[in-house]
């Protein structure tokens, strides 16, 4: 199924990091080598992202051995809607342009919703919701 709403692969990646971290173990740095291996992503590209998001607060990171990146508060605390707009600004959606025709009533609605979803959706509660898909393909091997 296709989502209405238009990221960029930066914007992607920038969400698949961000929830690699909230699966993470609180307070402990990972480092971006695994989170590249983990989430399919590019070191290089992967190494611009974090230092964007670290930039506007939504990561932190530690120097060393030990070192990596972390986020910096709760995953319950970290939006989806905050990290698009901290990627791609408030260029999500249809052009301008578009919002000059009959329809710009219903596409206003369908941006509403979709900020309502966004808005409202949480790093914990998507680590949480990833786990819960992940147990259920875990084989049972109790007799």
């Amino acid at each position: 199924m296709q989502s209405l709403m238009n990221v960029s692969v930066r914007c992607e990646y920038a969400l698949r990091a961000t929830l690699d971290l909230a699966l993470a173990d609180p307070g402990v740095p990972v480092r971006i080598a695994d989170i590249a291996r983990r989430q399919e992503i590019p070191q290089k590209f992967l190494e611009t992202i974090l230092a964007d998001l670290k930039k506007q607060g939504f990561l932190e990171s530690r120097r060393g051995a030990d070192g990596g990146y972390l986020l910096p508060k709760s995953p319950d605390s970290i939006t989806v809607g905050q990290v698009i707009r901290g990627i791609e600004g408030n260029r999500t959606g249809r052009s301008a342009a578009a919002d000059a025709g009959p329809l710009d009533f219903f596409w206003a609605g369908v941006d509403k919703a979709i900020a309502q979803v966004i808005d409202n959706t949480d790093f914990a509660t998507l680590a949480r919701a990833w786990r819960e898909r992940q147990s259920r393909f875990v084989p049972n091997w109790e007799i």
